[in-house]
């Protein structure tokens, strides 16, 4: 009789193992807070080092002594606030019950509605007849969905549109609407032209604001189509989660996919050696819970309560001098993390506040003596 079963390959926790939809994790549960701020960030991982730092655990044996440990570093430049989401529950889940675009981005549209009904006039005179009968429109998803703004060719003072009491009326439209939400987001867009990587187009998604509904709204409102910088959500000290996508490994065989047993090097393993030696019985076919080769990385992965060890403003104190490899020298704010996180250089990173705190640690940031990216100086012999 045998004596016991071989140990299962994987977790089914991580089924199916393909390839992320987004290179932007999506984060399906957030923590809620009393404060009206976002509840995340987000930033471009930069690399690793390796730091020096008074162990301020009072529980650990190395209490008040210096602790060599790794650290990752993350360029958090600050991101802009787009628009604002308003949801509601319902039995089917969250519903969107209305949306407003900052009044830089609902001018951008328009500006690209004109320059594109422009282009198409070939003389002077099309032009000219495209600018008097235009009759552009902006469209919002809310429920209202389309604002029509008069022609451009009214020429009387009294026939001109004011454009900014036509935006104090939309925000008006969506504070009604969103004095019955359940839920406020802000749709947020990173900064890659701040940081230290070659990339143009942003990373657009929604981060949910903390507090009660209406202090949530009225902290989005006040932010509309300005900056949040990383201070004004985490401090150094506390402890986040992170939410990343994996570095990407391709088309994997069982053996480093799920780690299985090498068959050894004899004549009844002539098929092969590093594959499985039974797929399965004959009925049913396929068995999902077998190991397969398949995509190895580019899966979203969460990393819990991460402590930040250090955020800074000052990229030159932590820049080395020949910059950092696969990535070059941080150019904005940077976050320095313990421990590793997933994903390669210049992957975006999502931040959130812990769902699953640890209670018991020090809040205050740690006292840090040494860093591996700071030039040492050798003394002359």
């Amino acid at each position: 009789m045998v004596g016991g079963t071989r140990p299962r390959r994987g977790s089914m926790g991580f089924y199916p193992r393909k390839r992320a939809k987004s290179i932007v994790a999506r984060i399906r549960r957030w923590r809620r807070i009393d404060d009206p701020k976002p509840l995340g960030f987000a930033g471009y991982k930069v690399g690793m080092l390796h730091l020096v730092m008074l162990e301020d655990n009072p529980n650990s044996p190395y209490y008040q002594k210096e602790m060599a440990k790794a650290a990752t570093i993350i360029e958090v430049p600050p991101l802009v606030v787009c628009g604002i989401r308003a949801y509601k529950k319902t039995p089917y889940g969250l519903k969107t019950i209305g949306e407003i675009w900052a009044k830089e981005v609902l001018f951008s549209s328009v500006r690209k509605k004109i320059e594109d009904a422009l282009k198409k006039a070939r003389s002077k005179e099309e032009k000219r007849k495209v600018l008097a009968k235009l009759d552009y429109k902006i469209v919002f998803k809310d429920l209202e969905r389309v604002f029509t703004l008069p022609k451009l060719d009214t020429k009387s003072e009294s026939e001109k549109v004011d454009i900014e009491k036509l935006y104090s009326n939309l925000i008006e439209k969506f504070r009604q609407k969103a004095s019955t939400a359940n839920e406020i987001r802000l749709i947020v867009a990173t900064q890659p032209r701040k940081a230290g990587i070659h990339k143009k187009k942003p990373e657009v998604f929604e981060i949910p604001v903390g507090g009660s509904t209406q202090e949530a709204l009225e902290y989005s409102l006040n932010k509309l189509g300005k900056e949040i910088d990383v201070k004004e959500v985490f401090e150094e000290g506390k402890y986040v989660d992170v939410v990343s996508i994996t570095k990407g490994k391709g088309f994997a065989g069982v053996v480093k996919r799920f780690g299985v047993k090498i068959l050894p090097r004899w004549h009844k393993h002539r098929k092969g050696h590093r594959r499985i030696g039974s797929v399965g019985p004959t009925g049913p076919a396929i068995m999902f819970t077998t190991p397969r080769p398949g995509q190895l990385g580019f899966q979203q992965r969460t990393e819990y309560n991460k402590r930040i060890l250090k955020i800074g403003t000052a990229p030159e104190d932590i820049n080395p001098l020949s910059g950092f490899k696969h990535y070059g020298i941080i150019r904005s704010t940077f976050m320095i993390i313990e421990g590793s996180i997933p994903g390669p250089s210049k992957r975006l990173v999502r931040l959130r506040f812990p769902i699953r705190p640890i209670t018991g640690m020090p809040e205050n940031p740690p006292k840090i003596l040494y860093m591996s990216t700071q030039p040492v100086s050798v003394p002359a012999r």
